[in-house]
Protein backbone atom coordinates (compact mmCIF):
# COMPACT_ATOMS: atom_id res chain seq x y z
CA UNK A 1 0.00 0.00 0.00
CA UNK A 2 1.53 3.38 -1.12
CA UNK A 3 1.60 6.16 1.62
CA UNK A 4 1.03 9.78 0.28
CA UNK A 5 3.65 12.02 0.40
CA UNK A 6 3.02 15.75 1.25
CA UNK A 7 5.87 18.00 0.00
CA UNK A 8 6.19 20.81 3.01
CA UNK A 9 7.73 24.80 1.99
CA UNK A 10 8.53 26.20 5.31
CA UNK A 11 10.38 27.54 8.03
CA UNK A 12 12.25 26.02 10.93
CA UNK A 13 10.59 26.65 14.33
CA UNK A 14 13.36 25.33 17.30
CA UNK A 15 10.59 25.19 19.62
CA UNK A 16 8.82 22.61 17.87
CA UNK A 17 5.31 23.84 17.87
CA UNK A 18 5.43 25.04 14.45
CA UNK A 19 6.98 25.42 11.06
CA UNK A 20 8.57 22.12 10.37
CA UNK A 21 8.29 20.28 13.03
CA UNK A 22 4.76 21.19 13.59
CA UNK A 23 3.93 19.85 9.42
CA UNK A 24 5.81 16.96 9.62
CA UNK A 25 3.95 15.78 13.11
CA UNK A 26 0.81 16.40 11.80
CA UNK A 27 0.87 14.61 8.52
CA UNK A 28 2.64 11.65 9.81
CA UNK A 29 -0.25 11.44 12.17
CA UNK A 30 -2.68 11.61 9.74
CA UNK A 31 -0.89 8.51 7.81
CA UNK A 32 1.10 10.16 5.45
CA UNK A 33 4.94 11.00 5.28
CA UNK A 34 6.11 14.58 4.73
CA UNK A 35 9.42 15.45 3.12
CA UNK A 36 10.65 19.32 3.71
CA UNK A 37 11.98 22.31 2.27
CA UNK A 38 13.46 24.40 4.67
CA UNK A 39 12.74 28.06 3.50
CA UNK A 40 13.82 29.90 6.46
CA UNK A 41 15.44 29.78 9.73
CA UNK A 42 13.98 31.30 12.50
CA UNK A 43 15.02 32.25 16.79
CA UNK A 44 11.28 31.88 18.32
CA UNK A 45 10.05 30.44 21.25
CA UNK A 46 6.22 29.88 22.45
CA UNK A 47 6.74 33.74 22.96
CA UNK A 48 7.14 35.31 19.56
CA UNK A 49 9.69 34.91 17.20
CA UNK A 50 12.71 37.10 17.27
CA UNK A 51 15.11 36.68 14.16
CA UNK A 52 14.49 35.11 10.29
CA UNK A 53 16.68 34.36 8.24
CA UNK A 54 15.70 33.43 4.70
CA UNK A 55 17.08 31.26 2.72
CA UNK A 56 18.92 31.71 -0.50
CA UNK A 57 16.34 31.10 -3.15
CA UNK A 58 18.14 28.73 -5.53
CA UNK A 59 18.39 26.04 -1.97
CA UNK A 60 14.89 26.12 -1.93
CA UNK A 61 14.46 25.35 -5.54
CA UNK A 62 17.27 22.55 -5.18
CA UNK A 63 15.62 20.71 -2.06
CA UNK A 64 11.85 20.59 -4.06
CA UNK A 65 13.23 19.49 -7.53
CA UNK A 66 15.44 16.62 -5.47
CA UNK A 67 12.04 15.51 -4.36
CA UNK A 68 9.96 15.89 -6.86
CA UNK A 69 12.67 14.00 -9.06
CA UNK A 70 12.47 11.13 -6.72
CA UNK A 71 9.18 10.62 -5.19
CA UNK A 72 5.29 11.20 -6.18
CA UNK A 73 4.31 14.05 -4.16
CA UNK A 74 0.79 13.93 -3.85
CA UNK A 75 0.24 17.24 -2.26
CA UNK A 76 2.29 20.88 -1.77
CA UNK A 77 2.06 22.63 1.78
CA UNK A 78 3.43 26.21 2.01
CA UNK A 79 3.97 27.90 5.37
CA UNK A 80 6.44 30.79 6.08
CA UNK A 81 8.37 32.11 3.23
CA UNK A 82 10.39 34.72 5.02
CA UNK A 83 11.24 36.59 1.76
CA UNK A 84 10.02 37.57 -1.83
CA UNK A 85 12.47 36.08 -3.31
CA UNK A 86 11.34 32.69 -1.28
CA UNK A 87 8.07 33.41 -2.91
CA UNK A 88 9.48 33.93 -6.21
CA UNK A 89 11.17 30.47 -5.90
CA UNK A 90 7.93 28.77 -4.85
CA UNK A 91 6.14 30.03 -7.84
CA UNK A 92 8.89 28.11 -9.89
CA UNK A 93 8.58 25.10 -8.03
CA UNK A 94 4.66 24.73 -8.18
CA UNK A 95 4.76 25.41 -12.17
CA UNK A 96 6.88 22.38 -12.17
CA UNK A 97 4.31 20.12 -10.66
CA UNK A 98 0.99 21.75 -12.20
CA UNK A 99 -1.55 18.46 -11.14
CA UNK A 100 -0.47 18.05 -7.54
CA UNK A 101 -2.69 20.13 -4.94
CA UNK A 102 -1.42 23.04 -3.20
CA UNK A 103 -2.33 24.33 0.29
CA UNK A 104 -1.23 27.66 1.28
CA UNK A 105 -1.00 28.49 4.67
CA UNK A 106 -0.47 32.35 4.60
CA UNK A 107 1.73 33.12 7.79
CA UNK A 108 2.38 36.87 7.86
CA UNK A 109 2.31 37.17 11.87
CA UNK A 110 3.81 35.16 14.69
CA UNK A 111 1.94 33.61 17.79
CA UNK A 112 3.21 36.74 19.75
CA UNK A 113 2.10 39.38 17.73
CA UNK A 114 5.31 39.94 15.65
CA UNK A 115 4.84 40.51 11.87
CA UNK A 116 6.23 38.76 9.47
CA UNK A 117 5.36 40.12 6.05
CA UNK A 118 5.57 43.51 4.54
CA UNK A 119 3.10 45.16 1.47
CA UNK A 120 5.71 44.13 -0.77
CA UNK A 121 5.69 40.49 0.51
CA UNK A 122 1.93 40.67 0.57
CA UNK A 123 1.55 41.75 -3.32
CA UNK A 124 4.74 38.79 -4.23
CA UNK A 125 1.56 36.05 -2.58
CA UNK A 126 -1.16 37.64 -4.16
CA UNK A 127 0.86 37.86 -7.97
CA UNK A 128 2.54 34.69 -7.81
CA UNK A 129 1.22 32.51 -5.07
CA UNK A 130 -2.59 32.63 -4.89
CA UNK A 131 -3.53 32.26 -8.79
CA UNK A 132 -1.84 28.49 -8.29
CA UNK A 133 -3.33 27.88 -4.83
CA UNK A 134 -5.73 25.02 -4.43
CA UNK A 135 -6.64 25.71 -0.45
CA UNK A 136 -5.87 28.98 1.31
CA UNK A 137 -5.95 28.66 4.72
CA UNK A 138 -5.94 32.56 6.32
CA UNK A 139 -7.17 33.70 9.74
CA UNK A 140 -9.36 36.94 9.90
CA UNK A 141 -6.37 38.86 9.88
CA UNK A 142 -4.44 37.22 7.14
CA UNK A 143 -7.51 37.37 5.03
CA UNK A 144 -8.14 40.65 5.46
CA UNK A 145 -4.45 41.47 4.59
CA UNK A 146 -4.82 39.66 1.31
CA UNK A 147 -7.95 40.40 -0.22
CA UNK A 148 -7.65 43.28 -2.37
CA UNK A 149 -11.02 44.36 -1.76
CA UNK A 150 -13.73 43.29 0.95
CA UNK A 151 -14.99 44.61 4.79
CA UNK A 152 -16.37 41.77 5.48
CA UNK A 153 -15.64 37.89 6.25
CA UNK A 154 -17.45 36.66 3.22
CA UNK A 155 -16.35 39.25 1.25
CA UNK A 156 -12.32 39.00 1.92
CA UNK A 157 -12.97 35.04 1.47
CA UNK A 158 -14.70 35.94 -2.61
CA UNK A 159 -12.01 38.01 -3.05
CA UNK A 160 -9.63 35.67 -2.80
CA UNK A 161 -11.04 33.26 -4.87
CA UNK A 162 -11.29 35.80 -7.76
CA UNK A 163 -7.63 36.82 -7.16
CA UNK A 164 -7.11 32.97 -7.86
CA UNK A 165 -8.07 30.45 -5.00
CA UNK A 166 -9.81 27.22 -6.03
CA UNK A 167 -11.27 27.27 -2.45
CA UNK A 168 -10.60 29.24 0.84
CA UNK A 169 -10.92 28.09 4.50
CA UNK A 170 -11.46 31.16 6.49
CA UNK A 171 -11.01 30.57 10.22
CA UNK A 172 -12.38 32.10 12.87
CA UNK A 173 -9.95 32.13 15.92
CA UNK A 174 -9.27 35.11 16.04
CA UNK A 175 -12.68 36.64 15.22
CA UNK A 176 -14.70 37.85 18.41
CA UNK A 177 -17.20 34.89 18.82
CA UNK A 178 -18.20 32.83 21.27
CA UNK A 179 -17.85 30.03 19.29
CA UNK A 180 -15.04 28.94 16.82
CA UNK A 181 -16.49 29.88 13.40
CA UNK A 182 -14.65 28.01 10.29
CA UNK A 183 -16.10 28.56 6.67
CA UNK A 184 -15.18 27.27 3.26
CA UNK A 185 -15.30 28.98 0.10
CA UNK A 186 -15.52 27.91 -3.19
CA UNK A 187 -17.10 28.37 -6.96
CA UNK A 188 -18.17 31.86 -5.61
CA UNK A 189 -19.63 31.00 -2.95
CA UNK A 190 -19.57 30.07 0.89
CA UNK A 191 -20.27 25.82 0.66
CA UNK A 192 -20.25 25.39 4.40
CA UNK A 193 -19.54 26.27 8.14
CA UNK A 194 -18.43 24.42 10.81
CA UNK A 195 -18.62 25.50 14.30
CA UNK A 196 -15.98 24.67 17.68
CA UNK A 197 -15.86 24.75 21.01
CA UNK A 198 -13.41 28.03 21.82
CA UNK A 199 -11.19 26.44 23.92
CA UNK A 200 -9.52 29.02 26.57
CA UNK A 201 -5.81 28.74 25.75
CA UNK A 202 -3.57 30.16 23.23
CA UNK A 203 -1.31 27.61 21.04
CA UNK A 204 1.32 27.85 19.05
CA UNK A 205 1.25 25.99 15.78
CA UNK A 206 -2.39 25.69 15.88
CA UNK A 207 -2.45 27.05 11.82
CA UNK A 208 0.25 24.72 10.53
CA UNK A 209 -1.11 21.39 11.89
CA UNK A 210 -4.67 22.67 10.36
CA UNK A 211 -2.87 23.25 6.85
CA UNK A 212 -0.97 19.98 7.09
CA UNK A 213 -3.99 17.82 7.94
CA UNK A 214 -6.05 19.16 5.06
CA UNK A 215 -2.78 18.76 2.36
CA UNK A 216 -2.87 14.96 3.83
CA UNK A 217 -6.04 14.33 3.35
CA UNK A 218 -6.12 15.93 -0.15
CA UNK A 219 -3.31 13.51 -0.85
CA UNK A 220 -5.25 10.57 0.33
CA UNK A 221 -7.43 11.44 -2.63
CA UNK A 222 -10.13 13.20 0.15
CA UNK A 223 -12.67 15.14 -1.81
CA UNK A 224 -12.49 18.95 -0.13
CA UNK A 225 -15.06 19.37 1.99
CA UNK A 226 -14.56 16.29 3.65
CA UNK A 227 -10.80 16.68 3.66
CA UNK A 228 -11.36 20.07 5.34
CA UNK A 229 -13.88 18.73 7.80
CA UNK A 230 -11.61 16.00 8.88
CA UNK A 231 -8.90 17.78 9.59
CA UNK A 232 -10.88 20.27 11.69
CA UNK A 233 -11.77 17.16 14.10
CA UNK A 234 -8.03 16.34 14.10
CA UNK A 235 -6.78 19.95 15.10
CA UNK A 236 -9.79 20.44 17.87
CA UNK A 237 -8.25 17.12 19.27
CA UNK A 238 -4.75 18.18 19.24
CA UNK A 239 -5.50 21.55 20.70
CA UNK A 240 -8.27 20.03 23.46
CA UNK A 241 -4.87 17.80 24.19
CA UNK A 242 -2.55 20.42 23.89
CA UNK A 243 0.47 21.09 26.90
CA UNK A 244 1.86 23.79 28.32
CA UNK A 245 5.85 23.49 27.88
CA UNK A 246 7.63 26.97 27.28
CA UNK A 247 6.88 30.14 29.29
CA UNK A 248 4.38 31.42 26.33
CA UNK A 249 1.62 29.69 24.15
CA UNK A 250 0.26 26.13 24.58
CA UNK A 251 1.81 23.34 21.57
CA UNK A 252 -0.66 21.46 20.58
CA UNK A 253 -0.18 17.60 21.11
CA UNK A 254 -0.67 15.90 17.48
CA UNK A 255 -0.41 12.57 18.66
CA UNK A 256 -3.08 13.05 21.18
CA UNK A 257 -4.85 9.71 19.86
CA UNK A 258 -1.91 7.54 20.86
CA UNK A 259 -2.96 7.06 24.70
Amino acid sequence: MSIPVVMVLAGHDPSGGAGIQADMEAIASQGGHAVSVITCLTVQDTCNVQRIEPVVDYLIEQQAEALLADMPIAAIKIGLLGSIAAVQAVHRILLQAPDVPVILDPILAAGGGKSLSSDLLLEAIREYLLPLTTLLTPNVPEAAQLAIHGDTLDAYALSLLDQGCSHVLLTGTHADTAQVENALYGEGKRLRTWTWERLPETYHGSGCTLASACAVNLAKGMDMVKAVATAQAYTWGSLQAGRKIGRGQWLPNRFYWMK
